[in-house]
This record gives structure tokens, sequence and C-alpha cells, in this order.
């Protein structure tokens, strides 16, 4: 079942990537003349009203946030709700939906330094040469963006082009410190998570936007922005927060490396580039990393210490033998105590599995 999970989490990293990826050639064209604050509030509110949809008629079977989250919520909206979007926005209309969309692989490396510091989460070889590979793939695209192949419109050129491109970057960082500050709230239910910092975000960018003196954005664009952010930036969240759950941060935000090229690949679709023999070798270490990931197997002895605590669970993966009268079959949550387990099997650095290497 552990394999299981790992590729289940995989599989929702991809379809976050894809949900995301998206985005960022609509956000280049919606978002022309509206001002990057106003975009960002907008994408934001989308999400946050879509998932209080959501949340309101589906029967969402994680724990609650509590109290004590408002702190990382915080964290999480500022970083990753106000100003990376806010810095996408603006860099898009600098340095072009193509080099921006790629620029966006920079989120998968800092996503997996930032998991490495700050949770010990093991990289292996496995991910290590995914990583690489899809680094590589990147750094293969821009290069050939960089060189004009295929007739690039848009790109980084001049100081404005580098201006934006830095931006973009700087976005990739604030995304990473949201994913690293997001971690710890994977086990509460998603759609919670989403609402708040999608309501947060919208509250904060809302009120720079007002005090920095942003038009108010034309109708059009703007409905396009709110359904960006809710079919894209709120579903992809929550998507992405059941892979954290189940394979961790480091190997999520690799996995999630996959949007920036779906955003290219839309780009080149609309008439922003040819596909070239550089755009067709990036594919294939794409594919590669992506099949790195989903056939990686990480197993050893390892020791499970007593604990008590609540998140979404399921009896039948090896680590949740406590009974329920009558029986229980399927996802739920509840508090619960685990005795001291020592075993071994396959694992992701998942909530049971933050041991040391």
């Amino acid at each position: 079942m552990v394999g299981t999970a790992i590729t289940r989490g995989v599989l929702l990293a991809v379809a976050a990537a894809v949900a995301f990826g998206t985005t960022t050639p609509i956000l280049a064209w919606a978002g022309r003349g509206v001002g990057p604050l106003a975009t960002a509030a907008l994408l934001y509110a989308g999400a946050a009203l879509a998932t209080a949809v959501l949340r309101a008629l589906s029967r969402a079977p994680g724990p609650r946030l509590v109290r004590g989250d408002l702190p990382r919520l915080l964290g999480v909206a500022l970083a990753g709700g106000a100003i990376a979007p806010a810095l996408l926005a603006w860099g898009l209309q600098r340095a072009g939906a193509t080099v921006g969309s790629l620029l966006l692989n920079l989120e998968a490396v800092f996503t997996v330094l930032l998991a490495r510091a700050v949770f010990a989460e093991p990289i292996g070889r496995r991910v290590a040469v995914a990583v690489a590979a899809m680094v590589t793939g990147g750094a293969a695209l821009v290069l050939d963006a960089s060189r004009g192949a295929g007739g690039v419109s848009g790109g980084a050129a001049g100081a404005a082009g580098t201006a934006g491109a830095l931006a973009v970057a700087a976005a990739t960082l604030g995304w990473a410190i949201d994913n690293a500050l997001t971690r710890p709230l994977a086990e509460r239910e998603p759609l919670d998570v989403v609402a708040v910092k999608g309501a947060l975000g919208a509250a904060f960018t809302l009120a720079a936007a007002v005090i920095a003196g942003e038009p108010i954005p034309p109708a059009g664009p703007a409905l396009v922005l709110l359904a960006c952010g809710a079919t894209d930036y709120g579903v992809s969240l929550r998507l992405y927060l059941l892979a954290q759950r189940a394979i961790g941060a480091g190997r999520t935000g690799s996995v999630f490396a996959i949007a920036p090229f779906i955003g290219a690949g839309i780009a080149i679709a609309i008439g922003g580039r040819a596909v070239t023999g550089w755009t067709l070798a990036a594919a294939g270490l794409f594919a590669a990393g992506v099949v790195l990931h989903l056939t990686e197997r990480h197993g050893h002895d390892h020791v499970h210490e007593p604990t008590e605590h609540d998140h979404v669970h399921r009896h039948d993966e090896g680590h949740h033998d406590h009974t329920h009268d009558p029986p229980f079959v399927g996802e739920h949550a509840h508090p619960h105590r685990h005795d001291r387990l020592v075993h071994a099997h396959d694992h992701a650095p998942d909530l049971h599995h933050a041991h040391d290497h």
C-alpha cells in the first residue's frame, strides 16, 4: 500500500502542476493593463470563493484549523498569497509568458532545498537525478529562449525584460517559502487551508492595491482572473497539499516542476515560439524526472515513537491498527494514539516518517 501511496502522491502533484501551469499564459494575457497587486487580489479572491463553496458542499474529512495555526497561515498568505503572485504578475508583463513560465521551474529547486534544510527530508540518488533532469530541461529551454530560437516573442530582452525575469524568480522563492510553511498544515483539511490563505492573500493585496492607487480592473479581465484563481490556484493548491501529505514537501515540489513546462507549452501553442530540438529534449528530461519519482522506493528499519495526534488516515496502510465499533472503511480523522513500533518498509517523508537518516 505504501508504494501505491507514493504513486498517488506523485500523481496528485502532477495534477496540481497541470492546474497551475495553465494559469501562467492566461495570466500574462488577462493581466495586461491590470495592476500586479489587483491581479494577485483577484486570483486569490477566486481561490477563496471556490474553496469556501466546496467546503460548504463537501464532506471534508480532515481536521479543522486551530488558533495556533494562525501565525503560519499569515506567513503563508503573505509569502505565497500576496508577494509571490504580485511579483509574478509584474514580471510576466516584462519577461513574457514563455520565459516567465520557464523561470517558474526555480520553485522546485528552492522547495527541495528548503525541505532538506527545514525538515531534513532525505533526498536520495533517484530524487536527486530527477531534480537534476528537470533543472537541466529548464536550463535547455531558457537557453533556447535566450538565443531567440524559434521566434520567441516577448522574451527577457533589455533592462525591462531582465527586471521581469528577476521578479518571476523572486516569486518562485516566495512560493517555495510558502511550501515550507504549509508543510505542517498538510494534515489539516486542505479546503480550509486554501480558503483561509486565499482570503488573507486577497485582503493583503487588495489593501496594497488601494494604497498604491491601482485603477479598478475592467470587468472582462477581472472575471478571467477570478476564474483562474478559482479553477487553477484554488484547485491546484488543494491537490498540492494532498500530495505533500503523501510524499513530503521536497518530492512534491520537485514533481510540481512540470508546471512551468505546461505553461511554456501553452505559450508555444498560441504562437509564442516554435517547437525546436531543445524543446523536445527538455520534454524528454522532464518525462524522465517524473518517471523517476513514480518509481522511487525508500525503505529501511525505522522506529515510530509513541504519539497521539489527529489527522486523516486509513486502516489499510500499516500504521493505524486501532479499532472502530462499528468498523470504519476509507479516510477519516479523529484523535488517536500510536504505540512504539519498529519495522521496515517503503515509505516517504510523511507525517509518520520524519525520522533522521
